[in-house]
């Protein structure tokens, strides 16, 4: 059996409600979709704006109104949905939903960004490394792991449209970009590359500068699958004409 996950960034769930996202389930008709930076929660949502045919959902939202979150919409209900990885200074940003089921876990991400000083880089790094300790758990149970989300760094030259204006900033600074290093050189295989080594390839592009009208963009957002287990993976793909945030959708297919 084939299946289709898909993942995007929202940069708040109730803008995206009216630029599209009920089009993008019905066009890609994914078994599962992660969204990232919903901004919102269930309860401060329409009960319309949360149904879609076909569809069952999760939340994790943060403790502070209006930011971060990440949501999950799914076809079929898995074995079980976890929030967050049992530390509460990260679980209090809402960033983690783990889904579990019979073939792999799924984990939704939203990564910290690590702007607005040395506190938050700290925080990211910091995030990071619990993360990766997840991850390994997780392999160990011989299941395929595969995590996606907004992992808020550039890996490689390549994907980042001007690396060398960019080498002092964050979401490239070498130490960010080691975390990348570490992950693939411990087995994790990032899916997009795998098949995809043409430049050019991206997921974030600044607003502020219409930076999307000429491509100069970031990718940020990523599949991720530990590498015994990339046998499963089909195709890996990104969605760059789908509007309605500054992030587009990426996508994998899996073969279980």
């Amino acid at each position: 059996m084939v299946i289709k996950i898909l993942s995007w960034n929202v940069n708040g769930y109730r803008a995206v409600l009216k630029k599209g996202f009920g089009d993008l389930l019905a066009a890609e008709k994914p078994e599962i979709l992660g969204l990232q930076e919903v901004k919102a929660c269930p309860e401060q949502l329409k009960p319309a704006d949360t149904v879609f045919p076909g569809y069952k959902h999760g939340w994790n939202c943060a403790e502070r109104k209006g930011y971060s979150g990440v949501a999950a919409f799914f076809k079929k209900d898995p074995l079980t949905v976890q929030n967050g990885f049992g530390e509460e200074r990260f679980d209090r940003e809402g960033r983690v939903i783990k889904l579990e089921y019979p073939e792999f876990f799924l984990l939704n991400i939203y990564f910290p960004n690590g702007g607005q000083g040395p506190e938050r880089l700290k925080y990211k790094l910091e995030f990071y490394d619990a993360f990766f300790a997840q991850i390994e758990k997780l392999r160990r149970t011989g299941k395929a792991v595969i995590f996606c989300g907004d992992v808020n760094t550039a890996h490689k030259e390549i994907d980042l449209a001007r690396p060398k204006e960019n080498e002092k900033n964050t979401g490239f600074l070498p130490i960010e970009r080691a975390w990348l290093d570490k992950i693939t050189a411990a087995g994790w295989t990032d899916t997009f590359r795998l098949l995809h080594p043409e430049p050019g390839q991206y997921t974030w592009w600044d607003y502020k500068t219409r930076a999307r009208e000429r491509n100069v963009g970031w990718r940020l957002d990523y599949f991720f699958i530990n590498k015994e287990r990339a046998g499963m993976l089909k195709d890996a793909f990104i969605l760059p004409a789908v509007q309605g945030s500054d992030h587009c959708p990426i996508g994998i297919t899996l073969d279980l």
